[in-house]
């Protein structure tokens, strides 16, 4: 670890502070300590059997691929990333900053949608809402050059209105899109950072981790740290230390340090679902990435979802599920903090389901297979609208 590395701020944007600091206050809910949920760890084996279930149904020869943005983009069983890629060019590192381009824009557009809004593909004619369809209007709007020809470029997503997204989004009164000034704002402070950084576009982050690479291998840390760093300036109005952006960092009083990291707690959810997201196109172009567990859950509320709905976690005033919440409160803290650990507490439950090996079967399958579409599959059962247990504010940053 660099000096830089280890002052209190940078120790914050690592992998290891998300999945230590989750864990803590996962040890406070074992203990009866948590202001606003109680941990029931003796509904876990039920949610295990779940997710067994819900992984055997989706893919029934267990051959799982990463958690990735690249998924969506085949909804409804269209592959259309592999279409749109033989119209680049045929160099690896091109494709490779393209490949940059899409993922980085279209995770830092994938918050939440809410229930009402829908995207028709055009092509097929099909409906998509949430995940899908915002990525499926990224894809769309990208292959259109709304950001640039064949690829995202810098200066322009510094004039992007809202209003621009809200097109490519299909987005008006009849279609209502939560977040959408949010996520022009965060794309015009992407474009601003890349600028004052020295790069033309997010694609240039390929190349700063391939120059990361060590005999052609990279540590999936090594991309969620640079990550951190390099697009820290872009997220709005949040927790600063020592003027450093800490990003999707909260405050919760159990978190106890002699620094100025007390009380706060990181998760930096988008910036690892673009990481997991960064695998397949850096090992398309030879960059073989390693230890992938060492990125944690994703704490959204898909997987947080399954965890309330199945009884893992439970409310200590029922009030609490008929409230709206900012991301901030300390409920959506505790909640989101527990989501992390729990995950990595039923990923060693699910593969002994499955009789997989770690190393077969690393969370990265663990989140796509099985605990994100047990998130949904639950919530749909439980719910006519099949929306989060938790109702949360979102203004298109954070879920």
């Amino acid at each position: 670890m660099s000096r830089a590395e280890a002052s209190p701020a940078a120790l914050l944007l690592t992998p290891e502070a998300v999945r230590e600091r989750a864990h803590e206050l996962h040890a406070l809910g074992l203990d009866h300590r948590l202001q606003h949920w109680l941990v029931q760890p003796e509904a876990m084996a039920a949610t295990a059997d779940l997710v067994a279930e819900v992984v055997r149904a989706n893919y029934p020869d267990l051959t799982v691929p990463f958690h990735a943005r690249w998924r969506h983009f085949a909804a409804g069983g269209h592959d259309r990333w592999g279409a749109l890629r033989t119209t680049l060019p045929d160099d690896v590192a091109e494709r490779a900053r393209a490949a940059f381009d899409l993922v980085i824009l279209s995770v830092l557009l994938d918050a939440g949608a809410g229930m009402a809004w829908r995207y028709r593909d055009p092509v097929t004619g099909e409906g998509h809402g949430r995940s899908e369809g915002l990525a499926l209007a990224s894809l769309a709007m990208f292959a259109a050059g709304t950001f640039g020809p064949g690829r995202v470029e810098a200066e322009r997503l510094t004039d992007l209105a809202a209003a621009d997204l809200a097109e490519g989004f299909q987005a008006g009164p009849d279609n209502p899109l939560l977040g959408l000034e949010g996520r022009a704002t965060l794309l015009q402070r992407l474009g601003r950072t890349l600028i004052a950084a020295g790069m033309d576009r997010p694609g240039a982050l390929f190349d700063d981790l391939a120059a990361q690479a060590v005999d052609g291998a990279l540590p999936a840390r090594a991309i969620l740290v640079t990550l951190l760093h390099a697009l820290g300036p872009i997220w709005p109005g949040r927790e600063t230390l020592d003027g450093v952006n800490l990003g999707d960092c909260w405050r919760h009083p159990g978190i106890r340090r002699a620094d100025g990291t007390a009380g706060l707690v990181p998760f930096h959810k988008l910036s690892q679902w673009l990481a997991y997201s960064l695998v397949e196109p850096l090992e398309e172009a030879g960059i073989r990435v390693t230890d992938l567990d060492a990125l944690t859950g994703l704490p959204e509320y898909r997987n947080g979802g399954l965890f309330l709905d199945m009884g893992v976690l439970r409310p200590r005033d029922p009030a609490l599920l008929q409230a709206e919440h900012d991301p901030g409160d300390l409920p959506i803290v505790e909640w989101r903090a527990l989501t992390v650990a729990l995950l990595d507490a039923v990923a060693p439950l699910v593969r002994a389901r499955l009789d997989l090996t770690a190393e077969a079967f690393p969370l990265a399958r663990v989140l796509e297979g099985g605990t994100w579409h047990a998130g949904r599959r639950i919530a749909r059962e439980r719910r006519a609208d099949g929306g989060s247990p938790l109702r949360i504010r979102s203004d298109g940053t954070v879920f």
